[in-house]
């Protein structure tokens, strides 16, 4: 896969990562706020293999999560775009392939998730011929299960599950699944 490879709408940028991004990668993972719906805000070293396993993903898969960043300031824009599951869903058929987004503080509330979510999906039906791509997120994480609603995703309560990195009894511990279906292969 190109190390060029980048997504383009009207307001982002989604490129491969660059060693500049390591820093307002990590400050964003830092910031309890935007990282309230996890376990728990990363450090830098945690940050740092987060965005290594990111990039090995994307030279594995073709596909990954990439760097977001505005373009009419280039400033950094948090992280969107898919990637294979590290971790197995109980009854969902494997590998599959979920989407996903985090944005700094600055650039939440905009539509930035939205937009740059689906230019991943349409990346991953019509470039890889997907037939499907999930989402998840903690179960109360409402902001992101309204953005996966306006992707058109369904949610799947039947596959609801305790997230298996979250420590037991964590208010965070369990996730919803979304689900989208590639359009164009429909009745196939």
């Amino acid at each position: 896969m190109p190390t060029n490879l980048q997504l383009e709408t009207a307001r982002l940028i989604l490129r491969p990562w660059r060693e500049s991004d390591r820093a307002p990668f990590a400050a964003m993972n830092a910031d309890p706020e935007v990282m309230t719906f996890f376990a728990s805000p990363m450090t830098r070293a945690e940050s740092d293999a987060s965005l290594d396993r990111f990039q090995a993903a994307y030279h594995r898969d073709g596909f990954g999560f990439f760097a977001a960043e505005l373009r009419d300031t280039g400033a950094f824009a948090g992280i969107i775009g898919a990637q294979t599951m590290r971790d197995a869903v109980p009854n969902l058929q494997q590998p599959a392939v979920e989407i996903g987004w985090r944005l700094p503080r600055s650039a939440q509330g905009k539509g930035l998730a939205t937009e740059g979510a689906r230019a991943t999906v349409e990346f991953v039906f019509d470039a890889l011929g997907l037939t499907e791509v999930v989402a998840i997120t903690a179960a109360g994480n409402r902001q992101s299960r309204r953005v996966m609603e306006k992707l058109g995703m369904t949610h799947r309560p039947d596959l609801d599950f305790d997230h298996p990195r979250v420590p037991a009894g964590h208010q965070h511990l369990r996730h919803t699944l979304y689900q989208l279906k590639n359009p164009s292969l429909a009745g196939s």
